[in-house]
């Protein structure tokens, strides 16, 4: 995988002269590194697509509710991926940041590992804690590293050609998971995906170097007696740029509505369309894939040539396709037919997807190098408490409140437990807990989608801000 158009400046050349070990810089070690963070990448959301995928049967087979399972998705993995986000920034500006990687992915595969393993709501909670505690070491650290192999105008490029991670990961996590789940048990396809994460861990700490802070904006390595930066000072940072406030804000409200539909979209359609666990995986990691392949190569790469003409359109194509994306979802959860569902699943999708590379390129452009990694944890953090704890849980309650009021005969928290009746219930009455399990699940997900109209606002307000907001070396110096 090679990032096009890095035309390597005299500037990088210079800068990487002054690196040690090879040229940082270079094309070749520059799609080496690319490369790498894409396949861990991959394996971070393919761990999280694969539990997205199985839930329904997890679900079933342990009897557990729509708020449950919110929890697992949300609240228990993102609450102390939230908690460490933060210092695993700071720790990511005082030592190596590839070696954070490369522990943090070993991590997270043992605990995806274990999740195969667990038995019970609480055994099952704690293995996701375990997940969260790797994947915090992720993000972070890659999109400083990232910033100090590319340029200014090239990261959002950057980033999203690395969070293709994603969509890859959506599409075999999901896909395999859910063909694994069906034939030998959801139990067993956690086991799958675990298992070469460990190796992978392996190769990053073999195969990528460290850069020195600040390498592609052309500034010397700092010498190691230089100041550490502190949070204090990244709000002060903050507190001068509106704009890298407002897309602090943006971003984790964006957050809120992507998590909760791509945690709870293939249980949506296995209720909605009845298929299949396998079925629902496999059109679940197909519709997640193209959306996110499609929405994060035109928001980074079109608003990176746009911006060439005014780099407002880094805020306002966000703005533009957050404000549309409701009204297709919406669209999505009542149409008829699985064509249309997912058709319209797939648009909503492109359109969300928009604001993810740009906003990270956004925090990375208006942050001086030493902050890039604590910016990005706190936006991390951010994202993770009000996207992926709030959103998913939010998701689970609403859809238990509404199922209990789509169920006409009696008790749905009772009668309805695993969203299908007792077992050896009459077919009357799993038919009734299925209609209004689906039902419930359609509301609330018509509801939380409109967090992004909220989102939307915030971006439009970054761009009136961001040309004077961005980080200029010269100006630094």
């Amino acid at each position: 995988m090679t990032v096009a158009g890095d035309d390597g400046t005299a500037l990088e050349r210079a800068a990487a002269g002054s690196a040690s070990g090879p040229d940082l810089l270079s094309p070749r070690y520059k799609a080496r590194f690319v490369t790498l963070m894409f396949t861990v990448a991959t394996f971070n959301f393919a761990d999280r697509a694969v539990l997205s995928a199985v839930i329904q049967s997890i679900k079933q087979d342990l009897g557990f509710s729509d708020l449950q399972l919110g929890l697992l998705q949300g609240a228990g993995f993102a609450i102390v991926y939230a908690l460490l986000g933060l210092p695993i920034g700071w720790l990511a500006e005082r030592v190596s940041r590839v070696k954070i990687i490369a522990c943090a992915t070993a991590i997270w595969s043992v605990a995806t590992v274990l999740t195969g393993a667990a038995g019970s709501f609480l055994h099952l909670l704690m293995a996701r804690v375990g997940v969260g505690v790797g994947e915090a070491g992720f993000t972070s650290p890659a999109t400083s590293l990232s910033s100090d192999h590319f340029r200014d105008r090239k990261r959002a490029s950057a980033v999203a050609m690395i969070m293709l991670g994603s969509p890859a990961g959506q599409l075999v996590g999901a896909v395999l998971g859910g063909v694994i789940a069906q034939h030998y048990g959801w139990r067993t396809a956690f086991v799958v995906f675990g298992v070469p994460g460990v190796l992978l861990a392996v190769v990053v700490a073999m195969v990528l170097r460290e850069p020195s802070r600040g390498l592609a904006d052309g500034k010397a390595p700092a010498s190691k007696t230089a100041t550490k930066p502190a949070l204090k000072e990244l709000f002060k940072v903050i507190a001068a740029k509106p704009a890298l406030g407002q897309v602090l804000i943006a971003g984790p409200i964006a957050g809120f509505g992507m998590t909760s539909i791509s945690q709870f979209m293939a249980p949506f359609l296995i209720r909605s369309q009845h298929l299949s666990v396998g079925m629902g995986g496999t059109v679940f990691g197909l519709v997640s894939a193209v959306s996110l392949t499609i929405g994060l190569i035109v928001g980074a790469f079109g608003t990176d040539m746009a911006g060439k003409r005014d780099r407002r359109w880094s805020a306002w194509g966000p703005a533009i396709a957050l404000s549309l994306a409701p009204w297709v979802y919406i669209a999505a959860f009542h149409a008829d037919g699985l064509a249309a569902t997912a058709a319209l699943l797939l648009a909503g999708g492109s359109l969300l997807l928009c604001f993810y590379a740009p906003a990270i390129g956004m925090i990375q452009n208006m942050c001086p190098p030493h902050l890039r990694a604590l910016a990005a944890a706190l936006y991390s953090t951010l994202y993770s408490l009000f996207g992926l704890a709030l959103g998913p849980t939010f998701i689970g309650f609403t859809s238990d409140h509404f199922a209990a009021r789509h169920f006409i005969g009696g008790s749905f928290a009772t009668q309805c437990a695993g969203g299908a009746g007792a077992k050896g219930a009459a077919a009357a009455l799993s038919a009734a807990c299925r209609q209004a399990s689906s039902e419930g699940l359609r509301d609330a997900l018509s509801v939380g989608v409109l967090v992004f109209l909220w989102a939307a606002v915030h971006f439009a307000l970054a761009s009136r801000t961001y040309r004077q907001d961005l980080y200029r070396a010269e100006a630094a110096a």
